[in-house]
């Protein structure tokens, strides 16, 4: 079963002054806000395709054995799920996340300048393991521990 191993969000907007790091603060539980994002980030809002950056768990591991820093957010993720390869998610295909909240795959993530600054390290290092990148479409809370569930893949959404 899937489920949610971790959430961080961005109370305040990151500094970009030594030492560069991303401003995400773990939490238990979020409200995700339909066409929007998680309540009270920073980011949320901005971006109609850039609501969520999801990682997968396995990722993480892997990337933490490589030297990257990889504690919640370091990533810059805001969501760890365990148990589903979420970079193998195709554009289109929908998870729910806890009893409600629905989430909409829009592209694989491929890190950005940023990232390379934080990590000292080039992204193309991690092709296909930083994730993805979704919208919100239904509202909800999620907390840590709940389950995901893929709702629609994107050949189904067709």
């Amino acid at each position: 079963m899937s489920s949610i191993h971790s959430l961080v969000y961005q109370p305040a907007p990151s500094e970009h002054t030594p030492p560069y790091h991303y401003n995400r603060v773990p939490v238990d539980c979020v409200n995700l806000i339909a066409g929007h994002g998680i309540e009270g980030d920073q980011k949320a809002g901005h971006n109609p395709n850039r609501h969520l950056n999801i990682l997968s768990l396995d990722d993480v591991h892997s990337l933490a054995q490589e030297g990257w820093q990889a504690e919640p957010g370091q990533l810059g993720e805001q969501v760890v799920v365990s148990g589903l390869d979420v970079a193998s998610l195709e554009p289109g295909t929908r998870l729910q996340f806890g009893d409600s909240a629905v989430i909409e795959v829009v592209k694989l993530r491929t890190g950005c300048d940023w990232l390379q600054l934080i990590q000292g390290k080039n992204p193309e290092d991690a092709a296909r393991r930083l994730g993805v990148m979704a919208r919100v479409v239904a509202s909800g809370a999620v907390c840590t521990g709940a389950p995901v569930v893929v709702l629609q893949t994107a050949a189904q959404a067709g």
